[in-house]
């Protein structure tokens, strides 16, 4: 059975990137559709004869979303699709005003100032993110790291499980993701970034890997925190979350905490790539 997401969330915070990504997967994905004729397309498309890995409307273009309409077709969808959810993109009004100032585009929420009318539209859409399955901020990070963020969490290695588990590796000098659920933080490990033949290297590098897991305090920290997931995982999944986003935290974001994520995924057996958010920085 095809996954259903509806996709919204705050004007210019990616939700064509989302789209594009969707696409490139293989996924049925129409754009601006009228909530009143999204059940009747969604119909149209899980009785056609093509197997499509998702379908997804992307929604509230225009600015136009009406909270309440919206969560009455998220709860129709339910109806035929027990996997229909909603995908919520964000990012921090600084952020979005940035944004919008430099491509000057019109918001389309119309107020006084742009900071109006963000503040508008996230007022009117704060019962829709509150109900979202997923969501993604996306003020850390750039296009092709969102691709790669829809691609990891969607794709066919993921699988089509009742929980979908993804990591993330990050710095807490660039801040913490603010669309995780859990945070762990091995900034307590000796860095790497202090040695000099190592700090060119990030912990996708051997030698890095290698400094950093060897070490009895990075061990007795991943067996911890794997013995607490596979306890959780399931306990989530009973409890019908769709997706648990982890984070590994270090100073930087380059050698720890992608050293760690990297071995805490192979030892979960999670399929998925990490998702190194300040790896290139």
């Amino acid at each position: 059975m095809s996954e259903v997401v509806l996709v919204t969330g705050m004007s210019g915070a990616g939700r064509s990137t989302v789209s594009a990504a969707l696409e490139d997967l293989g996924w049925f994905v129409i754009d601006n559709l009228p909530l009143a004729l999204v059940v009747r397309v969604d119909e149209l498309v899980a009785d056609g004869s093509h197997d499509y890995p998702g379908i997804a409307f992307i929604v509230g273009r225009s600015g136009g979303v009406q909270p309440q309409a919206l969560l009455g077709v998220e709860q129709e969808l339910q109806a035929r699709h027990d996997n229909a959810k909603i995908l919520f993109v964000d990012a921090p009004d600084e952020v979005l005003i940035h944004r919008f100032e430099g491509n000057r585009r019109r918001h389309p929420v119309k107020a006084a100032t742009l900071a109006d009318s963000i503040a508008d539209e996230r007022a009117q859409l704060s019962t829709i993110r509150e109900a979202a399955a997923l969501v993604i901020d996306t003020g850390s990070i750039n296009t092709n790291q969102l691709r790669r963020r829809i691609v990891e969490t969607f794709s066919d290695a993921s699988g089509r499980q009742s929980l979908r588990v993804s990591l993330v590796s990050f710095g807490y000098t660039y801040g913490i993701p603010r669309d995780v659920d859990l945070v762990f933080d091995c900034r307590f490990l000796p860095n790497p970034h202090w040695i000099d033949e190592l700090r060119p290297l990030s912990g996708l590098d051997a030698p890095v890997a290698h400094y950093v897991l060897e070490q009895e305090p990075a061990q007795h920290f991943i067996d911890d925190v794997v013995r607490l997931l596979e306890w959780q995982i399931p306990a989530f999944a009973l409890e019908g979350k769709s997706y648990l986003s982890i984070a590994i935290g270090c100073t930087g974001g380059r050698h720890r905490s992608v050293a760690i994520a990297e071995e805490i995924r192979r030892r979960l057996g999670i399929e998925s790539a990490v998702f190194h958010r300040d790896l290139a920085r």
